[in-house]
């Protein structure tokens, strides 16, 4: 299990801002082995600071990180696999060559890591490719690169600085496809992502940070039913008037209007009037997507 537990970090200031960037103001969260835990916010918010420090790119001012119960260290550092948002790739190198390469530094024999960046090779729709420079590939297929090098060792933990930015859907699917499988193998993953809908999918766990601090965690499960549902009925061609008095929002579209209120009304009058007044062509309460979630905790 992977914690991370109240890191602060503030950055040097310049001329005119002498106290500096406070990037960190007590960020923790937790990721258990075998859950995908998504980790989103706005730019600046904090995210790649605090991959940084867990990865040690980064000392942090304070708190701390550990790992199966005890602080981390460089050893436990090394069996992580980490993909950063800027691209840590040898331009020049062949991609089977690179991967190879990150395998020996991770302490692999000569006969493991090729081994390794063989399956990985094809696992990524990469085998086409294995012989090119790292240089003339696309974005998705360095991206796929990228992702190679992070698995290559078999990492115990996985840390993914925005690593489906630019992707095409295929490459998408393959890479969280890859990343699916380490989970089912127990491995912690944590990945920060703009793309909320593919959070929602993937996600057991998410945090949203705003402004170095986290204003929201939980599963995505407990996230949705924490803020509550929305009823909404849809009524085509109803009688004038037949909302009036009700709360919640009515619109109009192609013939039908539709109303939005709050679940906790009383649905039962709300949908008598509705089949009173019309062919109710839907009734039911829905969840807030992860995008409504993030848009209301950063407000």
């Amino acid at each position: 299990m992977l914690e991370i537990s109240e890191l602060r970090k503030r950055f040097a200031g310049g001329p005119g801002a002498p106290e500096g960037k406070l990037a960190l103001d007590g960020i923790g969260f937790t990721v258990r082995p075998g859950e995908m835990f998504g980790f989103v916010g706005a730019n600046g918010a904090g995210k790649t600071t605090t991959m940084r420090i867990v990865m040690g790119v980064l000392q942090a001012d304070s708190g701390s990180v550990s790992w199966q119960g005890r602080p981390l260290t460089y050893e436990d550092r090394r069996r992580f696999g980490y993909m950063p948002e800027e691209r840590g790739l040898y331009q020049k190198m062949r991609v089977a060559e690179q991967i190879e390469y990150f395998g020996r530094l991770h302490g692999l024999s000569g006969s493991r890591a090729a081994q390794a960046t063989s399956a990985l090779i094809e696992r990524l729709g990469l085998g086409e490719r294995r012989g090119d420079a790292v240089e003339s590939l696309s974005l998705g297929n360095q991206q796929r690169v990228q992702l190679a090098v992070a698995l290559v060792h078999d990492p115990e933990v996985l840390i993914l600085d925005e690593p489906f930015s630019g992707l095409d859907p295929l490459a998408v699917d393959t890479l969280a496809t890859a990343l699916q499988e380490r989970c089912r193998g127990g491995v912690p993953v944590i990945f920060s992502s703009h793309q909320l809908d593919l959070v929602e999918r993937l996600c057991d766990s998410v945090g949203i940070v705003s402004s170095g601090r986290m204003v929201a965690s939980g599963t995505v499960a407990g996230l949705r039913a924490a803020e509550g549902g929305m009823l909404r009925v849809v009524v085509r061609e109803p009688a004038p008037g037949w909302a009036d008095g009700l709360p919640g929002e009515l619109t109009a579209e192609d013939g039908r209007q539709v109303l939005l209120v709050d679940a906790t009304g009383d649905g039962q009058e709300i949908l008598r009037r509705a089949m009173k007044a019309g062919h109710v062509e839907h009734f039911g309460v829905e969840q807030p997507t992860l995008t409504e979630i993030f848009k209301e905790a950063v407000a």
